[in-house]
């Protein structure tokens, strides 16, 4: 008797949906890529190339994907201003999700899709935060919870993009909703994670500069940003975000406990080989975002689809993506007006007055 398959669409073919509807169609194995949608003509003609041939139906509708007779799932991938409202059309007509970072650049969108999620508790609907779905960090996880290196107090983490001079990070900076919402998201999400998904933020305040590109100032966007995000409780989070990395992506993660810390790619490499050279000995590092967390993407390709079809627990919960992203905006509008933001022991904003 042949495995039932998922029968998916992937919403949106740009640098990552390309990505996600390949790896749907070719390494994922309960998975059917049958669907996908683009309203570009040039993802749309990638798509006539690659996906067409392998009976992928396309479309430049995206309510009309949504009725292909027997889809169950949607992956979106498409321009962060639209995860939510393709997210919330895609749960109501009970087809699970699974949406690209971060569900929205603002709070209450973000919140609206777990609501619409909470109606239908049938189905499954996640945020694609890859990096809890790769091994290291993964094994980084479970070390901090089997105590090894006691409480975790100290979070520091940065994602580092290698630095692109066409200026696409500029005119993406004009939906993107800031460096710290779309690029720290992820580090967000990992402090979350090892803190725990109950942390309450105390306080958060960032700065950041244009070192290379100052055109982003137009969009209140800088290409280096750091963020201090303090919890209560005694805990301490430091973000860093650049769009200017000379050698290639960096992203890494060090969680600092009471009796010892891990480590998470303190010193990137692409792989185990080491060049030789008369100025000395080197080793290569990804070139891009993807380089880096490649499996982790097939792997969370390949665990939505099991929680899918066997109506497994899914890894996180949604209400997390909606944290993130409140941290992350606290974060951009810190560094747009110079002011410290303050919460309570209930994460209610307060106001304090300045000296």
């Amino acid at each position: 008797m042949p495995q039932k398959k998922l029968q998916i669409a992937c919403s949106g073919l740009g640098r990552m949906g390309a990505r996600h509807a390949l790896n749907l169609l070719t390494r994922t194995p309960r998975a059917q890529l049958v669907a996908v949608f683009t309203p570009d003509e040039k993802e749309l003609a990638w798509a006539k190339t690659r996906l067409e041939p392998e009976g992928v139906k396309l479309y430049t509708g995206y309510d009309e994907m949504l009725e292909y007779p027997g889809l169950e799932a949607v992956l979106i991938a498409t321009v962060t201003t639209v995860h939510a409202e393709q997210a919330v059309k895609a749960i109501q007509a009970n087809k699970h999700v699974l949406c690209e970072k971060p569900l929205s650049t603002s709070v209450e969108v973000s919140q609206s899709v777990v609501d619409a999620a909470k109606a239908k508790p049938q189905l499954k609907v996640m945020c694609g935060f890859s990096r809890r779905f790769d091994d290291s960090y993964r094994d980084a996880w479970e070390r901090c919870d089997s105590g090894s290196i006691g409480r975790p107090s100290i979070f520091r983490s940065q994602t580092c993009d290698k630095l692109d001079p066409s200026g696409f990070f500029v005119e993406y900076a004009r939906f993107s909703g800031g460096i710290f919402v779309d690029c720290n998201i992820h580090d967000i999400d990992l402090a979350l994670w090892y803190f725990g998904q109950d942390s309450v933020v105390k306080s958060v305040v960032a700065m950041g500069i244009t070192a290379v590109q100052p055109e982003l100032r137009k969009y209140n966007d800088v290409d280096n940003g750091v963020g201090v995000v303090e919890f209560w409780g005694g805990k301490i989070a430091y973000f860093y975000s650049s769009r200017m990395m000379a050698a290639g992506q960096h992203d890494m993660t060090e969680i600092i406990g009471t009796e010892g810390k891990v480590t998470v790619n303190a010193n990137p490499m692409t792989n185990l080989v080491e060049v030789s050279e008369p100025n000395g000995v080197r080793r290569e590092i990804p070139p891009h975002y993807y380089g880096r967390f490649e499996q982790a993407f097939v792997t969370e390709a390949n665990e939505f689809t099991a929680a899918c079809l066997d109506d497994k627990k899914l890894p996180f919960k949604l209400i997390g993506a909606v944290q993130a992203v409140k941290i992350g905006c606290a974060l951009q509008e810190s560094l747009n007006s110079g002011r410290k933001i303050f919460f309570d022991e209930t994460g209610r904003r307060i106001e304090k007055a300045s000296l």
